[in-house]
């Protein structure tokens, strides 16, 4: 097997393509490469030439094989929860920083842009709406860029690349203009995949807003958990401006084709309309939570007033009964002292004893009643 030839070509990397790398070693004398033809964390491999694929490699060994034996090519392997042997063998390979390959690892990243010599490191964090759940799930997807290599490393379910790999193969012509063609499609599929977030989101917060002043006594929760949501959104999209940035300038001052510069510029676009729409979101989450606050606060003050208002009224009456029942205690207590029938009682014999004790008690009775009455008890 003969090298291939080495011919310089500038990218945004801001270097040639390297020189060419020594032949591999003999089938089964690298155990890194040996382990990782027995796995199956590798999605996909594509050797591409001119836009076009010219081998679909089932191992990282035959990958780096056939981008040897094709002049002028990339590959693009795409890999799904690697352990540290493949990135290894891709590190070996590749020259990937070892810092790097560190960060595609562990995962858990934040979006970023980091340069290594003539490689490039992207962090994107991608979004999931869930219509049944109606709760946003994130992926993360890290991409190495070189001058003839392309390196996706998924750590979850989102993002989906066959999708973002089959338009590429169908638009030859932007596949060949290299690993920035592949780099802006990956881009463009993730921040794509926001609409429907974005959607998803705007449509809980309408539902919100009705449960707000239909008094739903759930809502607080609920709208905690979507600003939760919301929160990590704006984790996903915001840095993910600046690594945007980065590219654009890149790709002017490096020269890459004017036309991926335009495709780039409108990803951006988009990118800046998520990011809009998403602050406003946590701007109104945080008027709603205040609205239903208030409300929640009023709804309290009107049980208060109504329970103080039926406390009063109770009051009321407990007064009313207390003076009747003190104006009728009154002469019921006159007619017992009169009605004990003592042998020596000074009235017993007395004739006018009869009307005083019927005078004693109309006038106790009276007097109470004017008392109560004054105090407005009755």
């Amino acid at each position: 097997m003969t090298d291939r030839p080495f011919k310089p070509i500038r990218s945004l990397t801001g270097r040639v393509r390297r020189p060419p790398r020594p032949p591999l070693s003999p089938p089964g004398t690298s155990l890194a490469v040996e382990r990782i033809g027995d796995r199956v964390s590798m999605v996909d491999s594509a050797v591409y030439l001119a836009g076009d694929r010219v081998a679909s490699p089932d191992t990282l060994a035959d990958t780096y094989r056939s981008l040897r034996e094709h002049d002028g090519s990339i590959a693009w392997i795409g890999l799904y929860r690697p352990d540290q042997h493949e990135l290894g063998s891709l590190a070996e390979e590749f020259d990937l920083h070892e810092l790097a390959v560190e960060d595609a690892i562990v995962a858990h990243q934040r979006p970023k842009l980091e340069r290594y010599d003539d490689t490039l490191f992207v962090v994107l964090r991608a979004a999931h709406y869930d219509d049944a759940r109606e709760e946003v799930s994130f992926g993360e997807v890290h991409v190495f860029l070189g001058p003839d290599f392309v390196v996706t490393v998924r750590h979850s379910e989102s993002p989906d690349l066959s999708g973002v790999r089959r338009r590429l193969e169908s638009d030859p012509e932007l596949l060949a203009l290299g690993p920035e063609a592949i780099l802006y499609a990956i881009l463009d599929r993730v921040v794509d995949g926001y609409l429907p977030v974005v959607a998803g989101l705007e449509n809980d917060i309408d539902e919100i807003e009705t449960e707000v002043f239909g008094s739903d006594p759930h809502v607080s929760r609920r709208i905690y958990e979507l600003s939760r949501e919301v929160i990590e959104f704006q984790r996903a999209t915001r840095p993910l401006a600046t690594v945007l940035d980065d590219l654009v300038a890149g790709f002017e001052k490096y020269g890459t084709d004017e036309e991926l510069q335009r495709y780039l510029r409108d990803v951006e676009d988009h990118l800046t309309q998520v990011i809009e729409r998403v602050h406003g979101f946590r701007q109104l989450l945080r008027d709603i939570l205040t609205v239903n606050a208030t409300l929640v606060a009023q709804r309290q003050n009107e049980e208060m007033r109504a329970l103080s208002e039926a406390s009063i009224e109770q009051n009321d009456d407990v007064k009313r009964i207390s003076a009747w029942a003190a104006i009728l205690f009154a002469p019921t207590l006159v007619g017992t002292v009169y009605g004990m029938n003592f042998d020596h009682m000074p009235e017993l014999h007395w004739a006018g004893g009869y009307p005083f004790a019927l005078v004693l008690m109309l006038l106790v009775s009276v007097t109470l009643w004017g008392v109560f009455k004054k105090r407005r008890w009755i």
